[in-house]
């Protein structure tokens, strides 16, 4: 291309860039002008100078205008006549604007060359939202290639990425939806496509949230069959205000561990600050893989405060399963299993009585490679825990809580449609969970407090999931429909590490 030069029809001489004095080509998207050589000698007549002034110091004639009196008009001043109508009233406007403010007109060329979209787009998201990160980056004018000026664009963007304090990336989003919906609304073809790529990558990055520098990956809607309605679940911005001093509350966590002891042996994030920075009042734990034999020396080790845990481990595969809740209060009663020889050797169920509800605490089985403990799962062992927590509930409220190893809904999964046949996701699997939990009166208390939210609990070590948060949701608070309307809160916890599964809470008012 051609060095670059103004779009002014007045005789003062463009200076030359020092690209020009060099002798060099400049590179890039922006539409080629011709050189000061090659004037356009047809428009720059004194009877097309005359009709351009008099429509300059006359505006409002360019509404009344027909569209091959602007395509002509604008060619007389160098700018390329592309696009509908009310694309080119802009961009002759826009003209007669930054002549008369003296402003360089590169950038009227390169607006009205892209069907003047980015342009409109600005103006209507000025006008609607007092969200302009995105607008201020879109908006501004360059002075280069179209390639220089989206690396700009994104620079920009990043330099107004929000840290976590507060403010949740759903509304950038929403901003990102809205700009797209505009842009498609005034162009055409291959550049719509482009200006909407463009658009909406820079606000996807707005909507990140950093933490030290660090942005978090559960914090970016991460699912190949993401609803439009559905947002990113982010603690530390959905969760509500902590309940007053005086509220009287209980505060529960679970946790699959994947192995206590590998657990207590890492450096990184220990349960004794797991303890401190959440205060909870009991912790179940599941996947413990301790054999009888561990537990006392773990009981040794337990955090201050907590004396009060209950184990139970696999007898017929050591070093497998074993579940066990851990309690600053002491409970009524504690039992083991549920009550039938043929599920209890595994490990899988602690179930402590408290004053108000019945805690039981489980790790329902995987249904395995190529599905082998499926038809066990689904018409011996989810039946029975249904029928276990039933009869509980006929003395007080329960709350089944654990690891139940089934993603209930395509929410629940980042790829559903790839994992049909997937332990965990398989329709019979889904459909038992339905069956033997929800339709028997208990409450998913995660998707009723965030019917919308993709969070997951668990990320397969395999792909590095947790890094792209590509997950699944198998962990679970399900409550008795008498106590839901007591809950406070039902969370994920997944910057904790350690595990492949990341810890959940409830606070419950009592």
């Amino acid at each position: 291309m051609g060095s670059k030069r103004g779009m002014s029809n007045s005789s003062r001489p463009e200076p030359a860039t020092s690209e020009d004095k060099k002798g060099k080509k400049s590179k890039g998207l922006v539409a080629s002008v011709p050189s000061s050589s090659t004037s356009h000698v047809k428009e720059n007549s004194s009877e097309g100078i005359d009709e351009v002034e008099c429509i300059k110091n006359d505006v409002a004639r360019i509404d009344a205008m027909t569209f091959q009196e602007l395509r002509t008009t604008l060619r007389r001043v160098g700018i390329p006549a592309k696009g509908r109508k009310l694309d080119l009233i802009a961009a002759l406007k826009c003209y007669f604007n930054q002549e008369t403010n003296g402003d360089n007109t590169e950038a009227v060329e390169y607006q009205a060359s892209s069907g003047f979209s980015e342009y409109i787009s600005v103006s209507k998201r000025e006008e609607n939202s007092n969200e302009n990160n995105c607008v201020e980056a879109i908006s501004s004018t360059s002075k280069n290639s179209r390639m220089q000026r989206s690396k700009r664009v994104k620079q920009s963007t990043k330099e107004k990425m929000m840290k976590v304090d507060g403010t949740v990336g759903r509304s950038k989003q929403m901003q990102s939806s809205e700009t797209d919906e505009i842009a498609g609304e005034m162009m055409k073809g291959k550049i719509l496509s482009i200006s909407k790529k463009k658009v909406t990558e820079v606000c996807i990055e707005g909507a990140r949230a950093e933490v030290n520098g660090t942005i978090e990956p559960w914090t970016i809607l991460a699912h190949k069959k993401p609803q439009k309605h559905w947002v990113a679940y982010n603690p530390r911005t959905m969760r509500p205000p902590p309940l007053s001093q005086n509220v009287n509350s209980v505060k529960l966590m679970s946790w699959n561990v994947n192995g206590l002891r590998a657990l207590l042996k890492m450096k990184g994030f220990s349960a004794l600050q797991l303890a401190e920075r959440e205060k909870f009042d009991v912790l179940c734990l599941q996947e413990t893989k301790l054999q009888e034999k561990d537990v006392e020396a773990i009981k040794d080790r337990l955090i201050e405060g907590y004396e009060n845990s209950y184990w139970t481990c696999s007898v017929s595969k050591l070093g497998y399963s074993g579940t066990s809740i851990i309690s600053r209060i002491k409970p009524l009663s504690v039992t083991y299993g549920l009550g039938i020889s043929d599920h209890d050797s595994e490990g899988r169920l602690v179930t402590a009585e408290f004053d108000s509800f019945y805690l039981v605490n489980g790790y329902v089985p995987n249904s395995g490679d190529g599905l082998r403990r499926l038809t066990y799962r689904i018409s011996q062992w989810d039946p029975s825990l249904g029928n276990y927590i039933k009869e509980l509930e006929k003395s007080k409220p329960v709350i089944l809580t654990g690891d139940l190893n089934c993603a209930h809904e395509e929410i629940d999964i980042y790829d559903p449609a790839g994992n049909k046949r997937s332990a965990g996701f398989t329709i019979e699997e889904r459909e038992s969970f339905e069956t033997n939990f929800l339709s028997r009166g208990f409450v998913d208390t995660f998707r009723r407090q965030h019917p919308h939210a993709v969070g997951y609990t668990y990320w397969g070590y395999r792909h590095g999931g947790r890094k792209t948060n590509k997950g699944w949701r198998l962990d679970y608070f399900l409550v008795s429909e008498s106590m839901a309307d007591k809950v406070h809160d039902s969370y994920i916890l997944p910057d904790v590490t350690g595990s492949d599964h990341g810890p959940i809470g409830l606070i419950l008012k009592l």
